[in-house]
């Protein structure tokens, strides 16, 4: 696990193991505010370790940013707290974690330990807010990339802890492509000096226009791609032409898994311009 101190008393951590998934801390005089877990057990006992052992604090509020596992499955570790997530964020981990965590304890034996804790305080629009010591933590929804994705602002710091709502490259394959855009859109205008996405890297403040336009750009591209090759006799060959670099990405973000990613997001939106088409 990497960690890094990116404002007084807030904290990122990222996975060294599974697809540079993020979590972060908000860190009052006794407790703090966890965003998101790590994917692996033992990353996220290590963070659980850190806060409690070094900085002396225990976790009273979970904030679960969207409902896949690599974001919750650690919720289970912090007994006594509170989670957090949008009302769709619980109906859609009832709906497929369990299911998941049965699948990956076949594979892994160590998630044998790991239970699924669904959100206990939900929201469906609007706002929440949360005051820890001096600071003022904004919760608020970002679809998108997903329909339950939530955003959370540190306001006095300006740090703006994405969710999956913000990424090195924008996956819409559960989401909406336009929406998603107008979430970028909107983050854009939030003058903020970090943005710490779902995975991959802390954006600073000098790079946030430059990873909004790339974003932005991105999407537009791959929406031409799709409906380019719904109207072709070979879609096929559109979509496998149309590589991450033609759309104006890096294959090496995130590992490589872009690559994949990538090929998943065309596929969805060739799916969608298909059934509008009918």
């Amino acid at each position: 696990m990497i960690r890094e101190r990116i404002a007084d008393n807030v904290y990122w951590f990222q996975s060294e193991i599974y697809a540079q998934v993020t979590a972060g801390a908000i860190v009052g005089s006794n407790w703090a505010v966890l965003v998101d877990t790590l994917a692996l057990p033992q990353e996220t006992l290590e963070m659980r370790a850190y806060l409690e052992e070094t900085l002396g604090v225990q976790v009273r509020y979970i904030v679960n940013t969207i409902y896949h596992a690599d974001h919750t499955f650690g919720n289970c570790f912090f007994p006594g707290a509170v989670v957090i997530g949008h009302s769709l964020c619980r109906k859609l981990m009832e709906q497929h974690n369990y299911q998941a965590l049965e699948r990956i304890r076949e594979q892994n034996p160590e998630f044998k330990k790991v239970k699924v804790q669904l959100p206990g305080l939900t929201f469906d629009s609007g706002t929440l807010s949360l005051q820890i010591g001096k600071r003022h933590i904004k919760i608020f929804p970002t679809p998108g990339n997903s329909p339950d994705g939530i955003s959370v602002l540190v306001r006095e710091d300006r740090v703006l802890f994405s969710g999956d709502a913000f990424l090195p490259l924008p996956i819409i394959v559960e989401g909406d492509v336009d929406q998603s855009s107008e979430t970028i859109k909107a983050i854009a205008k939030m003058s903020l000096e970090n943005i710490v996405q779902g995975h991959g890297d802390v954006i600073l403040r000098g790079e946030i226009d430059q990873a909004v336009k790339s974003n932005l750009n991105y999407l537009a591209a791959i929406k031409k791609v799709a409906r380019t090759a719904a109207k072709r006799k070979d879609p096929l060959t559109v979509l496998e032409e149309a590589t991450v670099e033609e759309c104006g990405k890096s294959r090496v973000l995130l590992g490589g898994l872009v690559e994949d990613l990538h090929k998943r997001n065309l596929a969805a939106l060739y799916k969608q311009e298909m059934a509008a088409n009918q």
